[in-house]
């Protein structure tokens, strides 16, 4: 460089004091040391029966092909981590986290910029002379390569570094967000595919129902025309019919509701080759839990360990804001060539250097840097509360899952049970209504029993499966 503020000779030692003041940067650090928090919910998890259960899982967070085995809805999972914009905005705020430590870390170090310039001038020989006499002209010329470190500052306390800190806690948040991203998104992927199916299979059973309810009406017409039925029987029957009718309707309308919330979550349509045919097809499988699994298989959820990251990001601001109060040191130098000719420009005759130290010592700051300490401990109390927060709200997310796993089969069983006996107990009904042994009410009451227990049943199953696949994403989920 051509123009430095300090001029000095050079010295064998000064490469020395520069290392040494490096390496005090290295060694000072006023952030506090962290230490993980203790959990504040209890040391395992509830069980999943009053009995325990029949076997175990190999890990907490199952992979998500382990635990969806149907291969159409792995094949929408799949299609939606593809194709899911919320995802997509989740990997781009990685990017941008990322990008944003690279600058952050890019601050402790110096940076070196080269320059290279070249001078041409003219003056009077009589204005270097002091005589005024214009009897020539004096050429000038003034070759500089060189290359300099401009206001790189020492980070003797720690600032840049805990800065820089911060910024690395914030991009690993950002992955974590990503992961928790991912794994609400298979949660609800498989959720809607399968209420897709549960809504179907309601569909059907009204469908079923309306035939029937259609084909009873005939009957009883015919019936009523023979004398042998009553008009009260007639208008019995066709409100069953009628009420099976709009249920068709209303469910038509809300399978295509579901298919379209599928779609949206998967970001593109899905086949029909993809949807599942009702409820009962197979579709996720989970072993159950060992009692007494301990509480701290939550810390491995992604949004536990964002919250965590977000809490040592904190505690690295503040050693940051504790680094203000004291000096800043920043330096500037330069080094290189300089000649009134290209010919000698290299040797080493010409050879230049610069070293400006500046210091700056904070004395009335009317309470700003006070105030930038008190907001980051501030902070990192609000990121303790959320990461506490966040362990409590994932431990009684599982324990609500592994409540309701705990008597869903017994609730499936028992609803399995009353569909077969009003099944029974319709056709028994039918049958008497037909040979004239009774009126139709009774064959209406079984036939409207049957109905909601069938509806009950399917409501049931989808329960079950729904739960499987909350208890996956409550437990952090497996991502590959």
């Amino acid at each position: 460089m051509s123009a430095s503020p300090i001029a000095v000779r050079r010295r064998p030692g000064a490469a020395a004091a520069l290392l040494t003041l490096l390496a005090l940067g290295a060694c000072v650090d006023l952030a506090p040391t962290y230490r993980r928090p203790a959990s504040p919910v209890p040391a395992t998890l509830p069980t999943t029966g009053p009995e325990g259960p029949a076997t175990a899982v190999a890990a907490a967070n199952p992979a998500w092909r382990e635990v969806f085995i149907d291969p159409r809805l792995r094949s929408v999972i799949e299609r939606a981590l593809a194709g899911n914009r919320d995802l997509r905005l989740a990997v781009a705020n990685v990017a941008a986290a990322r990008a944003q430590y690279a600058v952050e870390r890019a601050g402790q170090f110096p940076r070196l910029a080269a320059t290279a310039s070249a001078v041409y001038g003219q003056t009077p020989s009589g204005v270097l002379s002091g005589t005024g006499a214009q009897t020539g002209v004096h050429n000038e010329r003034l070759y500089d390569l060189g290359a300099g470190v401009s206001a790189w500052q020492l980070d003797l306390f720690g600032k840049l570094r805990n800065a820089s800190r911060a910024s690395l806690e914030a991009y690993f948040a950002t992955r974590q967000a990503r992961d928790a991203a991912r794994v609400t998104l298979i949660g609800a992927v498989a959720t809607d595919w399968l209420t897709l199916g549960s809504d179907r299979a309601l569909l059907a059973i009204a469908t079923e129902t309306r035939s029937s309810g259609e084909a009873s009406l005939a009957l009883t017409r015919v019936r009523f025309d023979a004398g042998v039925a009553s008009a009260l029987d007639v208008a019995q029957a066709e409100t069953a019919a009628q009420q099976a009718r709009a249920d068709v309707a209303r469910l038509t309308t809300q399978v295509a509701v579901d298919r379209n919330a599928l779609d949206l979550v998967v970001g593109s349509p899905v086949g029909d080759e993809l949807l599942p045919g009702d409820i009962d097809d197979p579709g996720v499988v989970l072993a159950n839990l060992p009692a007494g699994l301990p509480s701290r298989v939550l810390l491995s959820r992604p949004d536990v360990a964002e919250a965590e990251d977000q809490l040592k990001g904190a505690s690295a601001s503040i050693g940051a804001a504790r680094a203000a109060f004291f000096p800043d040191i920043s330096l500037t130098g330069s080094g290189g060539v300089t000649s009134l000719a290209l010919s000698t420009l290299l040797r080493s005759a010409s050879e230049t250097w610069t070293l400006a130290p500046t210091v700056t010592q904070p004395i009335f700051d009317f309470g700003a840097n006070r105030g930038n300490l008190a907001a980051a401990r501030a902070q990192r109390d609000a990121a303790l509360a959320r990461y506490e927060k966040a362990i409590q709200t994932a431990f009684r997310e599982v324990a609500d899952s592994l409540a309701r796993r705990a008597t869903i089969d017994e609730e499936l069983e028992a609803q399995q049970a009353l569909t077969d006996a009003a099944a029974r107990a319709y056709a028994l009904a039918d049958a008497r209504y037909r040979r004239g042994t009774d009126s139709y009410l009774t064959a209406l009451v079984a036939q409207r029993t049957l109905y909601a227990a069938r509806q009950s049943l399917t409501a049931a199953k989808l329960a079950r499966a729904v739960n499987l696949a909350a208890l996956y994403a409550s437990l952090g989920g497996g991502l590959n």
